[in-house]
């Protein structure tokens, strides 16, 4: 179940707005100012989407927002600003603050309902963004333990691993990568190696024949 945050000073509107969320089947965070709205939207377990009133006691919905966004959380809230303020300057001054979308009070709830979907469209496609730059970042990772100085005997060509035990090349890479071999011979080898067994082999067969 989605959270959203709504933050309203105003007791009515608040129980108005808070009673819509509920019956669409949304988990309300409720508050009562932009403090402790901002506080609640800082917490580890945030709520991803947030209404705000632009007017409110202390911190107004606009210094939330401003907050917000300088804090620069991985997963940043979907802010939209509750506003009696209707003209274009103003409009432009809370987008400006942080804010991604406004509804003009008093809100149609239909237009609210439109504009939530729209929020929560762009919070799913960010989280999917979050997950893979995750992924990504494991990779690397993963990678970086491949890095540095990696004890090899000069012999058997084994590498020492954390454990102190002993692998085959192949096998240290594979347990610190997603990488996998397949086995061919080089030319080189072929040369030194192979071709004089196949000869032999050759000489072998000639001679038991």
């Amino acid at each position: 179940m989605m959270r959203i945050l709504i933050a309203e000073d105003d007791l009515v509107s608040r129980k108005m707005l808070e009673a819509t969320l509920a019956r669409w089947g949304y988990e309300v965070i409720v508050t009562s100012d932009g403090a402790e709205a901002l506080r609640a939207l800082k917490e580890p377990e945030a709520p991803r989407v947030a209404i705000l009133d632009w007017m409110m006691p202390g911190l107004d919905g606009v210094d939330v927002c401003r907050q917000l966004r300088a804090a620069s959380p991985a997963e940043p809230a979907y802010v939209i600003l509750l506003t009696a303020k209707g003209n274009k300057t103003d409009i432009v001054n809370g987008l400006d603050a942080g804010a991604d979308d406004y509804i003009i009070k008093p809100f149609d709830r239909d237009e609210l309902r439109a504009r939530l979907q729209a929020g929560l469209r762009i919070v799913a496609l960010q989280s999917t963004v979050a997950a893979r730059v995750r992924e990504l970042e494991d990779a690397i990772a993963r990678i970086k333990t491949l890095q540095g100085l990696l004890p090899i005997c000069s012999y058997c060509k084994r590498v020492r691993n954390d454990g102190d035990y002993w692998q085959q090349v192949e096998s240290y890479i594979s347990d610190h990568s997603d990488a996998r071999f397949s086995h061919g011979i080089c030319p080189d080898c072929y040369e030194s190696v192979v071709k004089p067994q196949l000869q032999t082999l050759t000489q072998g067969e000639r001679k038991t024949g």
